[in-house]
C-alpha cells in the first residue's frame, strides 16, 4: 500500500482501535487458482511490537480452508471510515483557489500467515466470544446458549476457524494531514456538520 509519510499511522493503539471498531476484513489469499479475497469478521490481539494474531471462522463450504496450507501468507485489510472532502470547505480556497477534491479514509493491513481450525472447543470459545463483543451494549443481548444446544453443535460443524499469525501492520490514516492548520480543521467542522460521530471524525481528521 502506498503510504506518504504524513499519512502513516503506527500506533498500535490506534490500529487496535480501529479493527475493533471495523472488524469485517477482506482476507486475501493466493491460491492454486488465483487471487481470492473473502470478507470475514475477525478479533485482533495486537502487540506492542507488532506482532499478534487474528482470529476468525468461516464456513465449512468455503474451500479456502482446503485451498490453503498451514503457514500459508494472507493480507487482511480492514477498512474504517471514507469520505470525500470537497475543495470548498478549504479557507485556502477562497485565500488563493489552489484546491482540487481528494478522498479521506482509514485503513490497516495486517499480513501474517494463516492456519485453519476444526477443534470444537476451540470454535465453541470462539463464536462464544465474538458474540459477546459484537451484542455488547444492546439492551437485550443474545449468547450462544440463548439457542438450542443441538442446533448450536450443528452450527458449529458447519464451520472452520482460522488464525493468522501477525507478521506486519501497516496503517494509512488519510486525514488532511497534508494540509494547513485552518484547512484541516475546516474539515473537521464540516465532517461533525454532517452528521459524522467522533470515532468517524478521529479517523477522517486526526489531529
Amino acid at each position: 500500500m502506498y503510504v506518504p509519510e504524513h499519512f502513516r499511522e503506527t500506533r498500535i493503539e490506534v490500529l487496535q482501535r480501529l479493527i475493533d471498531r471495523h472488524p469485517l476484513a477482506l482476507v486475501v489469499a493466493v491460491t492454486a487458482s488465483g487471487l481470492t479475497a473473502n470478507h470475514i469478521p475477525l478479533r485482533a490481539e495486537l502487540t506492542a511490537a507488532g506482532a499478534g494474531v487474528l482470529r476468525g471462522h468461516i464456513a465449512r463450504g468455503n474451500s479456502l480452508w482446503r485451498e490453503l496450507q498451514a503457514g500459508a501468507p494472507v493480507l487482511a485489510v480492514f477498512t474504517g471510515a471514507d469520505s470525500y472532502i470537497s475543495p470548498r470547505w478549504y479557507p485556502a480556497k477562497r485565500e488563493h483557489g489552489k484546491v482540487v477534491p481528494t478522498w479521506n479514509y482509514a485503513t490497516v493491513h495486517v499480513s501474517g500467515t494463516i492456519r485453519f481450525i476444526e477443534d470444537a472447543a476451540w470454535l465453541r470459545n470462539f463464536v462464544e466470544g465474538l458474540t459477546d463483543v459484537l451484542e455488547a451494549g444492546r439492551e437485550d443481548r443474545w449468547r450462544v446458549s440463548d439457542a438450542p444446544a443441538d442446533y448450536i453443535a450443528g452450527m458449529l460443524r458447519a464451520i472452520v476457524g482460522l488464525e493468522i499469525s501477525v507478521t506486519g501492520i501497516v496503517g494509512k490514516f488519510k486525514g488532511s494531514q497534508n494540509r494547513s492548520t485552518a484547512d484541516r480543521a475546516a474539515v473537521a467542522a464540516a465532517l461533525a456538520a454532517a452528521g459524522r460521530s467522533a470515532a468517524e471524525a478521529a479517523e477522517l481528521a486526526p489531529q
